[in-house]
């Protein structure tokens, strides 16, 4: 949405839905103390169950779009938003009732409320799709924008700010650098003037809001414009996309008063990501138990194979590149570090990373461990310290991420490393590592809590099998 019509219409839904509840509650209780004495019915013990009552609805309500835009709204969808969302309410609040025991809250109260409350929230909706059709028709809502420029970026701008404004857009005209091009019409509106005719144009003209659309090379003629907009109190705007990036999340924060644009690549929700480090630590947690005695059975052969360290512990190379020691159950000799670049001519993986199927180095338990993944269980203990995640990119070493030779591969730094991700249900080792890399990505961009369960899910039969392990 770029105006804010639709936010206030949509403030004045929850305002009018509030107080229609409210004075459907206490019709209802009034209907109900004609039918039944006043001295054997509760009327505050029915008030101190509205708040409830009232949450539920306006959450079923927002849940079933009953506020979305007039624009793509009607009477019909409307209506069927609010019937769920009430049908839901009644549903789960009688369910409340049931399980609590409460029979003090009269049923036919609740009943009549919500045939009361029914008639008022949807009439308000057809109060709404009303006048915003006529606002329309009239134009008399329109935003009058005045662009500063008359390029590409400018064209579309015009064109974005017709197709997605909801109450409609009134292109006052268009500013320009070049005197020659006054008075030319393009992209259905006017060169009213040059950048230094701002002032005027706002003295002469009625305009809602500024918005600049010419390239950065032109960024000094801003502060003028800046300026005029500040005198005759119109709202300033530019085209954030100056600097020719792929943003996933544009935000403005104030620091003391100087305002900072920020351009995110990666747009990570905080609030899931606390879930995602509390769904780990569960996970975690809950697995352990099963999981320390196999731990202790491994320790112990490792030990009686060679009598070496039981753990492999390397530095990787973590979110925002910190590095961290990663654990492993020690699969190869103790001098494998060493023997590398005998055998490094042997690699037969694509890319940075180094694999050998038959490598000389790997011990006989360490086979084993390597075929089932079972060497991957110590990183456990990497996720409860937070260092990893159960789903992420599989952490690389220092040597495998000097060897990136493209940019965009270090993106893969902008989440927390992993145990399993979407390579690991799609064909792991046997995957060329750009294949690789380009999984990792597209787990980044399309990243959310129910991808990591069905990661999660799909990797345990991907294991099971031994599905390209090496």
């Amino acid at each position: 949405m770029f105006d804010e019509r639709s936010q206030e219409t949509k403030r004045i839904l929850v305002i009018w839905d509030i107080f229609f509840s409210l004075v459907s509650f206490i019709t209802a209780i009034w209907l109900q103390t004609l039918l039944q004495p006043l001295e054997s019915f509760n009327f505050f013990s029915h008030i101190a169950i509205l708040p409830l009552l009232l949450t539920m609805l306006l959450l079923s309500l927002s849940y079933f779009d009953a506020y979305s835009s007039p624009r793509s709204s009607s009477n019909f969808l409307y209506s069927n938003a609010i019937i769920r969302a009430m049908t839901i309410t009644l549903g789960l609040f009688f369910t409340i009732l049931f399980f609590l025991n409460i029979h003090y809250v009269s049923r036919l109260i609740i009943l009549n409320f919500a045939a009361l409350a029914l008639l008022g929230l949807i009439g308000s909706r057809m109060v709404v799709l009303r006048y915003f059709r006529q606002a329309i028709i009239n134009g008399r809502c329109l935003l009058k924008v005045l662009i500063i420029g008359s390029g590409e970026r400018a064209l579309l701008l015009s064109r974005i700010l017709k197709d997605k404004a909801e109450w409609g857009i009134d292109i006052v005209g268009y500013l320009d650098l070049e005197p020659d091009l006054v008075g030319t019409t393009i992209h259905e509106g006017r060169i009213l003037g040059t950048v230094a005719d701002i002032n005027s144009i706002l003295k002469n003209n009625v305009v809602d809001e500024v918005i600049v659309a010419i390239p950065r090379t032109m960024l000094a003629d801003i502060d003028s414009i800046a300026h005029a907009c500040e005198e005759e109190g119109v709202k300033f705007r530019f085209m954030a996309d100056i600097f020719n990036l792929s943003a996933a999340r544009v935000s403005l924060a104030n620091l003391a008063g100087v305002p900072l644009l920020t351009l995110e690549p990666v747009a990570l929700d905080e609030s899931k990501l606390l879930t995602k480090r509390f769904i780990d630590l569960s996970l975690t947690v809950l697995a352990l138990p099963f999981f320390l005695p196999i731990m202790a059975l491994i320790a112990l052969a490792i030990k009686l194979d060679d009598g070496g360290p039981i753990f492999f512990v390397q530095e990787r190379v973590g979110l925002k590149k910190r590095l961290f020691p990663m654990l492993k159950f020690r699969t190869m000799q103790v001098n494998a570090e060493e023997m590398l670049k005998e055998i490094e001519h042997l690699n037969e993986a694509e890319g940075p990373n180094f694999k050998i199927a038959d490598d000389p180095r790997i011990t006989r338990v360490g086979r084993f461990l390597r075929r089932t993944s079972l060497d991957e269980l110590p990183q456990l203990i990497n996720v409860l310290r937070g260092d990893m995640s159960l789903v992420g990119p599989r952490p690389m070493s220092i040597r495998d991420v000097n060897l990136f030779d493209k940019g965009i591969q270090r993106k893969r730094f902008s989440v927390k490393p992993g145990i399993t991700c979407i390579w690991q249900i799609s064909g792991r080792n046997n995957l060329p590592f750009h294949k690789w890399l380009e999984l990792d990505l597209q787990y980044i961009d399309t990243w959310s809590l129910s991808l990591d369960l069905m990661i999660l899910l799909k990797t345990i039969p991907v294991v099971l099998l031994r599905k390209g392990a090496m």
